[in-house]
């Protein structure tokens, strides 16, 4: 054999022998799947399923904790004196004083301080008192993942809860005593709220089977887009029948039920569960990647291999992406649809709480669909994250590109938003779930640096759009706004089609 011969069967027996390991990776995660099923088999689980338990409830907590984030901005509303706000601005414009504190008689000749809410705060003080939240947020997420990694999942997240139920039970008298104190209590439940994805995460990776993850993380990561739209709608009940003190202390005192079954109804593995059936802990336990360490080790962060990790660094930059359009169609669009097309309070009550409920549905649904998939070999786990990511980028992407080109037709703008947040509901089961597949052992740090980094939008995005859209009228700027919009997603899909993984990775056992 000549040595141009040699050269050119060399690619081709490293291509056979490439293609013979990835075979045989995905036989040996079939065959997985099919020992996982045989065992259930031959001991079936009873009806009622501990795991699913924990998720709704877990649910329930991130309910809690996004519905306690929110319920300020709906509250502030009844609680800000408007009309003296104005008036006083409207002097300071004047030069002729500046706003001060609310004082027992009229603040001038010709405005009440009590006429709509009690308290004289500022455009600029009531935004450091809806934006403190975020300082603590930002702060606590690796410390709060490695605390559920290293002592207790179940109980950091309680913590999480109890910090942002007690931050609401005493908004209302921190807010008389001074808006300060107002603000450093939400910084205290902003460092609670860090705890609460990282923590999650970790508990995830415990209760569910690799078959059952994207099921069980969408269960459970879901609640947050519910407790968003409950809370801000419950609020403006609460509000109008009792008094906006009564949000804080009637979502506060009921969050207190939720921590009571917490504590009753879930540990942090499955085989400390009082209640589980033999069978059901031992179809999670069997179905999960078995660990080099000796039990209850408490294994170190590998910090070098994970910020090397191209599977890692992809999916960090793929949340990064993810919530940038996240928080444009949270936040943003309403805003668009109030500013920009100039909707009544109806259709803009419609475009900020039905997509939500959409999303949480289909989320649910399209997660048990990918499972199931999955289980039955029809997929890999890898396939289904890029699927998942896909379809969180791409739609959401045509849409917004929709949006710009129908112009004022304010219903198909609706439409169109709807079907946004609505297919948005698969990133629970791509970028919200791939920590777990790629490092379950360090689940919850990695939760924390994804999300630490996808919460740099929630400050982005307003700036942006603040930015691009100040003192321009009609759609054109807007239109700026979803076109870089539709660019990151773009980004996005392409980069984790390309480079994304659900493989377990080799620094899992942390050496």
């Amino acid at each position: 054999m000549s040595v141009g011969q040699q050269c050119q069967q060399c690619p081709q027996d490293h291509s056979r022998e490439t293609g013979t390991q990835d075979n045989n990776k995905q036989s040996s995660v079939n065959m997985h799947i099919k020992m996982e099923i045989e065992e259930r088999q031959t001991h079936p689980e009873p009806c009622l399923k501990w795991r699913y338990i924990f998720s709704i409830l877990g649910s329930m907590g991130m309910a809690i904790i996004y519905g306690l984030k929110v319920n300020l901005s709906v509250a502030m509303v009844a609680m800000v004196n408007h009309t003296a706000v104005a008036a006083l601005s409207a002097v300071d414009d004047a030069g002729q004083g500046h706003l001060g504190p609310p004082q027992d008689d009229n603040v001038t000749g010709s405005v009440e301080p009590l006429l709509d809410g009690p308290f004289l705060w500022s455009t600029k003080e009531q935004g450091a008192i809806l934006s403190a939240y975020f300082l603590g947020y930002f702060i606590t997420q690796i410390p709060g993942g490695r605390m559920a990694e290293l002592y207790s999942g179940k109980y950091v997240f309680l913590v999480a809860v109890l910090m942002n139920t007690i931050g609401t039970l005493l908004s209302p008298v921190l807010a008389f005593l001074d808006y300060r104190a107002l603000i450093a209590i939400r910084v205290f439940e902003g460092l609670g709220g860090g705890f609460t994805f990282p923590a999650m995460n970790v508990m995830i990776a415990a209760w569910s089977p690799p078959a059952e993850r994207s099921t069980i993380a969408s269960i459970a990561f879901s609640g947050a887009s519910l407790g968003t739209v409950l809370s801000m709608m419950s609020s403006g009940i609460i509000n109008s029948l009792c008094g906006w003190e009564f949000v804080f202390y009637i979502q506060g005192g009921l969050s207190l039920v939720w921590c009571v079954l917490w504590v009753i109804c879930v540990t942090d593995t499955p085989a400390s569960h009082h209640f589980a059936s033999e069978a059901e802990k031992n179809y999670i336990a069997s179905s999960q990647p078995k660990s080099s360490s000796k039990a209850g080790e408490k294994l170190s962060v590998p910090w070098m291999k994970i910020f090397t990790s191209v599977p890692f660094m992809t999916l960090a930059v793929s949340h990064f992406c993810n919530n940038f359009g996240w928080y444009m169609l949270l936040v943003e669009l309403p805003l668009f649809a109030r500013s920009g097309l100039g909707v009544d309070m109806t259709i803009n009550t419609i475009m900020s709480s039905v997509p939500f409920f959409a999303n949480w549905i289909f989320s649910v649904v399209y997660s048990k669909s990918l499972d199931t998939a999955r289980a039955k070999g029809l997929i890999s786990t890898t396939t289904a994250r890029k699927i998942s990511v896909l379809i969180a980028s791409l739609v959401p992407a045509v849409c917004l590109l929709a949006i710009c080109l129908v112009g004022k037709h304010v219903v198909v703008v609706v439409i169109l938003t709807i079907l946004a947040v609505m297919f948005y509901g698969s990133m629970f089961s791509g970028v919200f779930s791939n920590q777990s597949d790629l490092a379950p052992n360090f689940a919850g740090t990695l939760m924390a640096v994804t999300n630490m980094l996808a919460t740099i939008p929630g400050f982005l995005v307003p700036f942006l759009c603040g930015v691009l859209t100040d003192g321009t009228e009609g759609l054109a700027p807007w239109h700026t706004v979803f076109y870089m919009t539709i660019g990151i997603l773009g980004f996005e899909a392409l980069i984790f089609t390309i480079f994304g993984k659900g493989e377990l990775q080799p620094w899992n056992s942390g050496k």
